[in-house]
């Protein structure tokens, strides 16, 4: 069973929209910036998509907990991060943080988790959810065009930690996937 993932970790996801994601591969340890949105994932209710949770519990009709959240980007497989990230369930580690920060306002999240590369249904699913999450790239024939023909990618992640300085300085909110 998923633990069901704390609603300001769910807020903090939806309210960035840029992952550093950390790998190491043949060369050493290495980061990149990925634009990300939020997706379905497995134990996530029907309805929740990058535009936030939009699903009901099933019993009292009122909005459900979102659980097991995904992350998918666009990358290509050219890159050294995307031929690592080919190598298959590769082990990626990962934050989310505006820049520009007060320390006593700071806030951020970290976690740990795998990505794959999505095809075929997968990939139409996630797509539709990055391109709610950034209209723009439909809006250009161009952009959109090269979109298509790019790879597409999901984080599962494992464990986020959210940090969150203006509750009090250190104060944290993890969420750690339980299922297998």
């Amino acid at each position: 069973m998923t633990q069901t993932l704390p609603p300001e970790i769910r807020e903090a996801l939806d309210a960035h929209t840029t992952v550093t994601l950390a790998y190491a591969d043949e060369g050493g340890p290495q980061a990149c910036a990925v634009l990300y949105a939020v997706a379905e994932g497995p134990g996530a209710p029907s309805g929740t998509s990058a535009a936030g949770p939009a699903a009901l519990d099933d019993v009292s009709g009122r909005p459900g907990p979102v659980r097991a959240p995904v992350l998918v980007f666009v990358t290509s497989a050219a890159t050294r991060h995307g031929r690592a990230l080919l190598a298959g369930d590769t082990r990626v580690a990962f934050t989310a943080q505006r820049d520009g920060q007060e320390w006593t306002a700071l806030t951020g999240l970290q976690g740990r988790g795998v990505c794959r590369l999505l095809r075929g249904a997968d990939r139409a699913a996630a797509w539709r959810a990055y391109s709610a999450r950034f209209p723009y790239v439909e809006g250009t024939e161009r952009l959109r065009q090269a979109m298509e023909r790019a790879e597409l990618w999901e984080l599962h992640p494992d464990w986020i930690r959210l940090i969150d300085n203006a509750k009090g300085f250190g104060h944290k909110s993890e969420w750690v996937r339980t299922d297998p």
